[in-house]
This record gives C-alpha cells, structure tokens and sequence, in this order.
C-alpha cells in the first residue's frame, strides 16, 4: 500500500473542498481475502483478492454525490473530487442530508475491547485446503452420503477507515474465518441435499472440519424419503438456523428507511405490543468477538446497546441521520454505507430473549405439526406482513418426528405470528443475531 488508509481520506478531503464542496466524507477500505474449494479430495479451486477501495460522499448545499474507485493515486482523486461535485450539483436537493453536527459525533471507544482482529497469522492456502478436505471426508464417511457437493474454507481480512470534514476520524481492522460443507444423500430423484457451517473472527473459536462435515451429513441422510404435509392450520417450529428470519422482518419492518416511507407493516405500531409480553429484543453493537460489533457506525455517531423491544413493547427505530430527520428523531446510530453508496440504516447485533424449554420439549408440547428446518423463496408484502415460504423439514405426530416433509408452503401474517411466538433455549450466542427456535401456532400449510 502506497499510503495508510488515513492518509488517503484526508487526501480525499482536500480533494473535495478545493473542488467546491461545502462538507464530505471519504471512506477507505484495504481487504485482503482467501478461498479454497475442495471436490473430491482435490483442490477445486482457490482464490486470493488483495485491493483497496476507496469512497467519496460530497455535499453541496443540500445536494449529495457518491463517487468511489479502486485506484489511489493522486490524478484518481483529484478527478474523483471533481466529479463528485459535478454531480452533486446536478442532483435533486434534499432537506434531510449533511453530516452530523460536531456534538453528535463519538469522542472516544476502546476498539481492543470488541475483540474484532485476530492477530494470529493469515492461513495459507494449504492449510485451508486441508480443513475443507477433512470436512468433506467426514461427510463422506456418514452412511448414506453418495457425495459432497462442496466443501470450502476462507479467510478474510479488513482494515477500514473513515474521515469527515466535521472532523471525524476513526478506522478499525477485522478478520473473518469460515469453513461450510455441502452434503447429498440418496440418489436420482430421491437425492436430497443439506449444510453445516461455521463463521468466526478468530480462529480458535471455529467448529472442528469433522464436526462441520459430519453434520451436513447427517442432515442430508436425516432428509431422505420426504413427503408432503397435509393443507390445514397447524403449529410450525422454526428451526434455530433459519429463526432468524422472522427477527429478520422485525427488523426490516422498524428500519427508519421502510417507516419512512410508509411501507411497513409496524410504521403506527410505536408503543404498541408487537411481541410476547415477556420477550426483549436488545441490539448490543459492543459484544466482543461478534460480527455486528463497531464502535461507531458510518457518520461517526457513537454506537451503544439499546432496547428495540422491551417486555413485547416497540420502543424505537432504527435510525441514521437522514431518516432521524425526516422523522423528527434523535438518530441512533445505525447507519451503515460501502464505499460506493451513501448510508443508510442498519441493525448490528440483536439478542431476543430466550425461553424456559428446550427444542425437544417444544417439539412434545406442540402435538401435531411441522419443524422447519429449511426455507426457499418468499412472497412477503412489507405493508401488510402477509408471509408466505416454501419450506422444507419433518412432520410431527403427537409430540415426536415421524417423517421428512418438503414441498409445502407456510403463510401466516407476520404481525400475527411475531406476538404470539413461543421461544426456546438454543441460540447460538456468538451469532450476531441470537435468536432460538421459534413456535408459532395456527400457520397456514399448503402440502399434499
């Protein structure tokens, strides 16, 4: 790199203001990344991208530009300068746009307490080959897997920085691993297929190849000789993998952007009961070794833990400065933006309360049913949250799993089915989204 990152942001600064613009922010980003796919018990393929990017948002009264580029020498930011005010000065105004104020902005973090880089060495390709070989061998090794569709392990590296023109300054580095494998069982048209992954920042944290790739084999075995439900009302558990989903809509549902714009589901639901009474859902943007954590978001703002729901009671939107404004809100630091877009809100880590009962027991309780584990497509009306997926899992009889079912379609209204969900006690506590297997009664399943 032919200059750190902080360099090149100030360098961009200057750019723009000798251009015309009234204020700007440039954002620098240096990333380094790795990936090796195995088939067979042979590398498949590997791939290693090294490069800095570079972003540049102007404002010139209230009219904005983003302009972003690759390469960084002197005559590239210069032009990008240039052209960004060019732009801005052909765009539509906009009442709500600018940087925050001075006061607004984070004063001080303490990045080393997030725990967001590993400092150990960035793998070779050799030993990412051999973590994806084991896992495929393990999945191969499960009786009933004819083959492994893939097997891939990666690393990613990443340091960011950003510099505004209302003084801000601040940057962190990060680091990513992951290790997935693919499994199929059976073959012809019985074939049926499933995964299993891991994603950590550190390395010591990650799941073993054989755990991963035995798991997916099992998975792909356990799908085997699926049938379709019967179309009625029934319970339907949402598998701690993919429950995230519906936390997932709530989210989108009270994003400052969707209220906004009138095209949510929750948009006059402020102060109203939207889950369980006993439920919580708390965004915690500090929690170390988590994929969500930063200590201030895109427009400098001080990230911190806040109640989104507290006791099934809506409390707030999820805010960047623009949508704060239009809303006549106190932004809550939510904002996120790549180089070559402007910010917009965001959800960082979120956590909802956990239940008493594990998923076996909910499983007993719910009498006749179905357990989701998997879930393709999706008609999802953000207006209204009518909900409906195809979906694919195992059937339940009086408390216990009888059979595989695929081929179906799950609806309900998302409204509905988020204050009546029954939580159990598996999350996953390092994901960036802690959700656990969910129960909603009375679904919609359209099958046989």
């Amino acid at each position: 790199m032919s200059q750190p990152l902080d360099t090149l942001t100030k360098s961009l600064l200057q750019a723009a203001t000798k251009a015309g613009a009234d204020s700007a922010e440039a954002k620098a980003v240096q990333a380094t990344s790795l990936s090796v796919d195995v088939r067979g018990g042979a590398l498949e393929q590997a791939e290693r991208s090294e490069g800095i990017d570079i972003g540049l948002r102007v404002f010139v009264g209230q009219r904005a530009a983003v302009v972003s580029a690759s390469d960084i020498s002197a005559r590239t930011i210069d032009e990008m300068a240039v052209r960004a005010v060019a732009m801005a000065r052909e765009a539509p105004e906009d009442p709500y746009a600018g940087l925050a104020a001075p006061e607004q902005l984070a004063q001080s973090w303490d990045i080393d307490a997030l725990e967001l880089y590993d400092p150990t060495p960035e793998p070779s390709p050799e030993m990412l080959q051999e973590d994806a070989a084991r896992a495929e061998a393990a999945a191969l090794a499960v009786k009933g897997v004819t083959q492994v569709q893939s097997a891939s392990a990666g690393y990613g590296a990443q340091e960011v920085f950003t510099a505004m023109t209302n003084g801000f300054e601040g940057g962190f580095s990060r680091t990513d691993r992951g290790l997935s494998c693919v499994a199929i069982a059976g073959a012809g048209t019985g074939m049926e297929r499933d995964y299993d992954g891991d994603g950590r920042i550190f390395q010591s944290d990650m799941r073993s190849a054989e755990d991963i790739g035995q798991s997916a084999g099992n998975r792909a075995v356990e799908r085997l000789d699926a049938r379709k439900p019967p179309t009625g009302a029934y319970p339907v558990l949402f598998d701690e993998r993919i429950s995230s989903s519906l936390i997932g809509h709530l989210l989108s549902a009270v994003s400052g952007g969707a209220v906004a714009r009138g095209a949510s589901f929750l948009r006059d639901a402020m102060g109203q009961a939207v889950l369980p009474d006993h439920l919580s859902l708390i965004e915690d943007p500090h929690r170390p070794r988590a994929s969500g954590s930063r200590p201030f978001d895109a427009e400098g703002l001080a990230t911190r833990k806040r109640l989104i729901v507290e006791n099934g009671i809506l409390q707030g939107w999820t805010l960047d400065l623009a949508n704060a404004r239009k809303l006549g809100m106190d932004p809550t630091a939510n904002a996120a933006r790549s180089t070559s877009s402007g910010p917009g809100p965001t959800n960082w880590n979120v956590a909802l309360t956990q239940g008493e009962q594990s998923r076996a027991e909910l499983i007993r309780d719910m009498g006749t049913g179905l357990l989701v584990t998997s879930m393709i497509g999706s008609t999802i009306n953000p207006n209204t949250g009518d909900y409906s997926r195809g979906a694919a899992g195992f059937w339940v009889e009086n408390g216990e799993i009888t059979h595989t079912i695929n081929e179906c379609t799950i609806a309900g209204n998302l409204r509905e089915m988020l204050r009546v969900m029954i939580p159990a006690n598996d999350a996953r506590t390092h994901l960036s989204r802690v959700v656990p297997s969910l129960l909603v009664e009375g679904m919609t399943l359209a099958g046989a």
